[in-house]
């Protein structure tokens, strides 16, 4: 028998590991590379992250507590959680070109979090304690506290709507986002898809929002920041861009000029995963007046930061560093344009038309389907999206009208254009022979249909291994 390379040994040591003391989790963490190997991931947020990146989350920084930042910490004997933070965000600054980066966010809902209460700290309670002659924030007295605690809640946001492709965090009523300000929303053009700036000036105008946030969730097309920071310019507000989905395309250079935020946003947050390829984290990104604001995202948002998780970061930043990530990235975007050709051909209707990123979003009611009978149709089949609400979607947040399909892992997995049309056929066969059931979850589809797009799905991705360098011998 050969001799197992560095991370075979790896994994199968730890899952040895784990199935000493609970053999049911060892399981399943095997199966789960498995389901992965065996399914085509379209799912738009998810990604493979690299085995070093993987590897580096398993280890004793997760026994350290560091609340605070670089230097400053409240727990001592944290030299080493400094050193991994520091490399993370000289990665990370050097990666972007931003004049700040701060690492500890533990998601990208956590990362939105910090800037929000930075933005509001900066324009809201700086003034306030100034206002009070600058004394300690603890001698603040009741009536100043009650003062300050209605400037904090009279605040205004404009981000984009749910339905329109925003997040959850830019202002949905249920989130915190949509309960911490007064909140509206912009949407897109009925007739395009596709955000109308002159209509986001007026309501810019006429709201006069403390914080405008660009960036998505679900649009399939490029922002233009440069006109969105224009109107935040003019009516006096904080422009915030949220890249968690697109960061990849931005580090890999495919977003510049008017489409990279960092040249433009006041501030910045994102996911390190989706198509970064990172671990599931978060970061944000400043101009240097916000900076110490952000800083003190722990203790004003975040608990301690986890220590593991920022030597994944750091990878992960260092990765996408190498000049092979920019090829990387302009696949994602190819191979998404054809996939969006490639269903338009069939006769599917998507969303804007097409796309320009890294993702697809296709209005399933042409199938006569809802979006949770076609996500759910399309998982039968080997094939893993998500259901996605449209603009002005009739069946809402739960059950849509959309599905969202995305590139980055499959991109990562070294499919390319050619294979991108085959998964078009897969993907229409199954739409187009799944009948609507008794109500908006139930459907009916042919298992003989189903088991034949998973044997094509799977015969199709074995040219194209994941993680082929890992053997766990099961």
């Amino acid at each position: 028998m050969s001799e197992l390379n560095a991370e075979s040994t790896a994994f199968r040591a730890a899952l040895e590991a784990v199935r000493a003391v609970e053999p049911r989790i060892a399981d399943a963490i095997a199966k789960e590379l498995h389901d992965q190997r065996e399914s085509l991931k379209l799912i738009a947020s998810e990604n493979y992250a690299s085995p070093a990146v993987l590897l580096a989350m398993g280890n004793w920084l997760s026994d350290k507590y560091a609340e605070g930042t670089i230097g400053r910490r409240f727990y001592a004997g944290c030299q080493n959680v400094d050193t991994v933070e520091q490399i993370a965000v000289e990665h990370a600054k050097a990666l972007f070109g931003a004049p700040y980066a701060y690492v500890q966010p533990h998601s990208g809902i956590d990362a939105n979090l910090v800037a929000y209460w930075a933005v509001l700290a900066d324009r809201v309670e700086a003034p306030a304690l100034a206002k009070a002659q600058k004394r300690n924030v603890n001698d603040l007295t009741d009536a100043e506290w009650a003062e300050l605690r209605q400037a904090f809640g009279n605040q205004r946001m404009l981000g984009m709507s749910l339905d329109a492709g925003g997040h959850l965090t830019h202002g949905f009523r249920p989130n915190i986002s949509g309960k911490m300000f007064d909140q509206r929303s912009y949407g897109v053009d009925a007739a395009t898809g596709q955000i109308d700036y002159a209509a986001l000036r007026e309501s810019a105008r006429e709201f006069k929002p403390l914080i405008i946030v660009g960036g998505y969730s679900a649009y399939p097309r490029k922002v233009n920041f440069r006109i969105m920071r224009e109107i935040a310019d003019e009516v006096g507000a904080t422009f915030m861009v949220d890249m968690a989905h697109f960061a990849g395309l931005v580090a890999g250079k495919v977003f510049t000029g008017d489409f990279n935020p960092i040249e433009h946003a006041h501030i910045v947050t994102t996911t390190t995963h989706k198509s970064l390829r990172g671990p599931r984290g978060g970061a944000v990104f400043c101009q240097p007046e916000l900076a110490d604001q952000v800083d003190r995202g722990c203790p004003m948002v975040l608990g301690g930061p986890l220590a593991h998780v920022m030597a994944a970061k750091a990878i992960a930043f260092a990765e996408a560093r190498r000049p092979e990530f920019a090829d990387y990235a302009q696949r994602i975007v190819d191979n998404s344009q054809a996939l969006a050709e490639g269903l338009l051909r069939r006769g599917a209707t998507l969303v804007s038309g097409g796309t320009d990123n890294h993702l697809v979003l296709v209005d399933v009611d042409k199938y006569g389907l809802t979006g949770r009978q076609a996500e759910q149709a399309l998982l039968d089949s080997g094939i893993v999206t998500n259901r996605n609400a449209i603009p002005q979607d009739p069946n809402g947040a739960w059950y849509t009208s959309g599905i969202r399909i995305g590139t980055p892992a499959l991109t990562t997995r070294g499919l390319g254009t050619a294979e991108m049309d085959q998964i078009a056929e897969l993907m229409h066969t199954v739409l187009s022979q799944t009948k609507a059931g008794a109500s908006k979850a139930k459907f009916d589809l042919d298992p003989a249909v189903s088991e034949g797009i998973s044997k094509q799905a799977n015969d199709l991705l074995g040219a194209f291994p994941l993680y082929p360098s890992v053997d766990l011998g099961v």
